[in-house]
């Protein structure tokens, strides 16, 4: 799995304006993920969205502070950091970003290709927000994703699995799979994982929104028998 793999964490900063769901769960995820990535030497790359500091650069309708300022990442300040558990080596590349995607107005594809990178193993947050628009991006741009379903989250678990199931619908070959079945793949033993073998697999309605929810846990909870 690994000769053109990277590890994409996006977005694990100090911002502390949200309150996120098994936050603490996802932080020791990635810390597990990232050690063995490293071992492995897999690419590390982190990215942090960063507003800057009078607002100049806010898309239209982005919250603003007192002072017309961003409410938060703003630049300069601790919150757009990346958590000290997570932190990354003096070697490993940081994209900055002041949109969703990590891709949009940034060089990361062009890092990527430099690298030889092909497959993108995604983590981290939000999982409805700057997650689903990268792997969305990085779907157009022809690369594989390896998406790791315990090691993202939002504001609430029905945002988180909300997003995991659009992705699941239609980012054609998406692999989903859980941390401890992407620790088995990086140290390159067999490994689970669920890649849908067609487009709207996850397809409800409505009312079917906690059946499917429970119907996408089913399917990854195979991947760890």
């Amino acid at each position: 799995m690994n000769n053109k793999n990277a590890l994409l964490i996006i977005d694990m900063q100090q911002e502390d304006g949200f309150v996120l769901e098994n936050l603490d769960t996802v932080v020791s995820l990635t810390a597990t993920l990232l050690e063995t990535a490293r071992h492995q030497r897999v690419p590390v790359i982190y990215t942090r969205h960063i507003n800057q500091a009078d607002g100049s650069d806010l898309p239209r309708g982005e919250p603003r502070a007192a002072d017309g300022g961003p409410s938060s990442y703003r630049a300069g300040t601790r919150q757009m950091e990346i958590i000290e558990r997570l932190a990354p080596q003096p070697d490993e590349l940081i994209i900055d970003k002041g949109r969703y995607s990590a891709f949009h107005r940034t060089d990361l594809d062009a890092r990527l290709k430099a690298l030889g990178v092909d497959t993108l193993i995604v983590c981290c947050v939000l999982t409805d927000v700057c997650v689903l628009s990268t792997v969305f991006d990085a779907f157009a741009l022809g690369y594989h994703i390896r998406l790791i379903s315990d090691a993202c989250t939002t504001t609430t678990l029905a945002g988180h699995y909300s997003a995991l199931l659009i992705m699941a619908n239609w980012v054609y070959a998406l692999e989903i799979l859980t941390c401890a079945e992407c620790l088995r793949a990086l140290e390159n033993r067999e490994y689970l994982s669920l890649i849908p073998e067609r487009p709207d697999l996850f397809a409800h309605q409505p009312h079917e929104l906690e059946s499917t929810i429970a119907r996408l846990q089913t399917h990854l909870a195979r991947t760890q028998e």
